[in-house]
């Protein structure tokens, strides 16, 4: 069995989809590995790296995906980029299949099985597959971080023979995996942290942390969550009260830090050009659901905004790549837990079962069709 991991060829993208690590496990279960020349260089791994632990290395993609039966990349290739893989290989990367169609249809055409990674059942078996929790993690950690260093002053209280320093107020709207991470993070810096989301089990995890936790609890908000966790689309009659709600509290803050996203759809939009009008100068907004539009009317994708009343808008793109080294040790390992059930131990050869429920999850395309039920239609 052949694994090829090629470079990302999005400028964007540091991350890549092996390590040493999951090399020598790979190995161990008689894979051969093959790096593209460069591939970690964004990542901190080099080729001799890859090569003491087992990887050989291909001087290009074409020459890295050859007679592979198993490709792994970080985001969606294109099917001109796997020309030369073995009929029905395993591809698997954080897919972006929403609103992409025809790049689904693309690789089903291809004959490749696409395993869209962040499609991963929420349940105790796929926790260590889970690359949405994995690089939401990090994005909330870094978005701390970002926010501290456009702020450019202290965060926690300091009580000097100067004078005393008031803490920062710090508000996370979006309480998901990224979120509790920016909360906890900005309270261990010393931030007076608030944070709301639309869905009641996370006030308990909210205030877990040491936050105080911001909703309008009406019936509507006891409702608001998936069977699988994820926040519901609220009613405009909700988005509105909860706006009236936020406005004045988003007013009072130094950093507000948004990571509100729903499955398939736009991002809300939580902070209006009225809300940042409100915030002093100085402030900043941190806004992880650019890509998806924006939960912050006035952020734009890949810039640091700068308004008349001298408001930061923080909208980098990929956040979770910012800390690629540590993302791709992570992602790596959920490419590893989750493609490891695929092979056979005997055989050691590629072996996945349809019936599988992760395979079910996640599969998007098999024998030349977009399978995958939400977006069979394509």
């Amino acid at each position: 069995m052949r694994i090829a991991v090629p470079a990302e060829t999005d400028a964007n993208e540091a991350r890549v989809a092996a390590t040493p690590e999951t090399v020598k496990k790979y190995a161990g279960l008689g894979a051969e590995v093959v790096v593209q020349a460069g591939a970690g260089k964004g990542s901190g791994v080099t080729d001799a790296d890859f090569e003491k632990a087992g990887a050989q290395i291909a001087p290009d993609a074409p020459a890295t995906v050859a007679g592979a039966d198993v490709v792994l990349t970080v985001r969606r290739p294109t099917p001109e980029s796997l020309a030369g893989v073995n009929p029905g290989a395993a591809v698997l990367a954080i897919m972006d299949p929403y609103g992409q169609n025809e790049a689904v249809l693309a690789l089903a055409h291809a004959h490749v099985q696409a395993f869209a990674m962040e499609l991963m059942p929420r349940i105790t078996r796929a926790q260590v597959m889970d690359v949405l929790s994995s690089q939401a993690n990090l994005a909330g950690y870094r978005a701390v971080i970002d926010a501290i260093a456009e702020y450019g002053r202290a965060i926690p209280m300091m009580m000097t023979a100067a004078g005393t320093v008031p803490a920062a107020k710090i508000f996370i709207m979006g309480v998901g995996v990224a979120g509790l991470q920016a909360i906890a993070t900005a309270r261990r810096l010393g931030g007076v942290v608030t944070a709301t989301d639309v869905r009641p089990a996370t006030k308990e995890q909210v205030e877990s942390l040491g936050a105080k936790f911001l909703a309008v609890e009406d019936e509507e908000f006891k409702q608001a969550q998936t069977a699988g966790g994820y926040a519901k689309e609220m009613s405009k009659e909700y988005q509105a009260k909860q706006a009236a709600l936020t406005a004045s509290h988003i007013a009072k803050q130094d950093i507000v830090i948004t990571t509100a996203l729903i499955p398939g759809r736009p991002a809300p939009r939580l902070i209006t050009a009225d809300m940042v009008a409100s915030m002093r100068p100085g402030s900043v907004i941190v806004d992880l659901a650019v890509e998806r539009g924006g939960n912050c009317e006035l952020s734009k994708p890949g810039k640091v905004v700068v308004t008349k009343n001298h408001v930061k808008i923080v909208g980098h793109l990929n956040v979770a790549g910012r800390l690629a080294a540590t993302a791709s040790q992570l992602y790596a390992k959920n490419l590893f837990a989750f493609l490891e059930t695929m092979i056979d131990k005997e055989s050691k050869a590629l072996k996945i079962d349809g019936e599988d429920e992760l395979v079910k999850a996640t599969r998007l395309t098999f024998g030349g069709a977009v399978v995958h039920p939400a977006f069979v239609a394509s």
